[in-house]
């Protein structure tokens, strides 16, 4: 197992292979004024501390949690490809996902948090940096929306633990790329028009073209919707 350089690890956590890492408290920047109108205003906040999954949550990790409460399984748990122990978990509900943070004393990321991680403090467009996304940094599709590209190894999903170059500055593991993650919060521009009844989606996914691998993208999505098969999740704690 390779684990990204810079790790600050905040403790085991209570996901077994899956470790929590500690985001400290301070100013980040926050949304972009270059990007679709919904990323706008870029603003910088004071954001808590929190500690985020290194990586997505894998199949063996949500196949555990079935076993342990009777929850539905992934809707492609037998998969042949999405369905690997060591790949992230797809075919979930923003439901699902939810109540598995929970059962294990966590939450969903809300968007803030996940922006915060993604970012680092300075309001980067990739966690690694400012350099395009290649294949050595995340598992992305191909340069038009929206089909897969196996250049980089993976014709679906990668290992949760692929793709240390593209690691954060706190060594958490592809937050763009690889699968679409859940976040706790409902879509609304960030100036907001009114509530809607969609949750947000961040992270493009193995199957996104480059307008979707940033840390800005947003993806108003069906929280019930359970077939996706690039969409999955990771769970943080909040303050300590």
């Amino acid at each position: 197992m390779t684990f990204a350089a810079g790790a600050a690890v905040a403790d085991d956590g209570p996901i077994t292979g899956n470790p929590l890492v500690d985001i400290p408290a301070g100013t980040f920047v926050f949304g972009r004024d270059s990007g679709p109108d919904n990323e706008r205003p870029r603003r910088q906040l004071l954001g808590g501390a929190f500690a985020i999954n290194r990586t997505e949550i894998t199949n063996r990790q949500y196949q555990d949690f079935v076993a342990a409460t009777g929850h539905r399984p992934a809707f492609y748990a037998d998969h042949p490809l999405l369905g690997l122990d060591d790949h992230p978990v797809v075919g979930v509900s923003w439901a699902d996902a939810y109540v598995f943070c929970r059962h294990h004393g966590l939450t969903l990321p809300s968007e803030q948090q996940y922006e915060r991680a993604a970012r680092g403090t300075e309001g980067q467009a990739f966690p690694w940096g400012m350099a395009p996304a290649d294949h050595w940094r995340v598992n992305a599709g191909a340069a038009i929306c929206c089909s897969g590209d196996a250049s980089d190894g993976y014709p679906m999903t990668a290992p949760a633990m692929s793709f240390a170059a593209g690691a954060s500055g706190e060594g958490v593991l592809n937050l763009i790329g690889n699968v679409w993650e859940w976040t706790s919060d409902l879509y609304a521009p960030y100036e907001p028009k009114g509530a809607r009844s969609y949750r947000v989606l961040r992270g493009g996914s193995w199957n996104s073209d480059p307008a979707h691998l940033t840390t800005t993208y947003r993806l108003a999505y069906d929280p019930d919707f359970r077939f996706s098969a690039n969409g999955g999740f990771r769970c943080v704690r909040s303050g300590r």
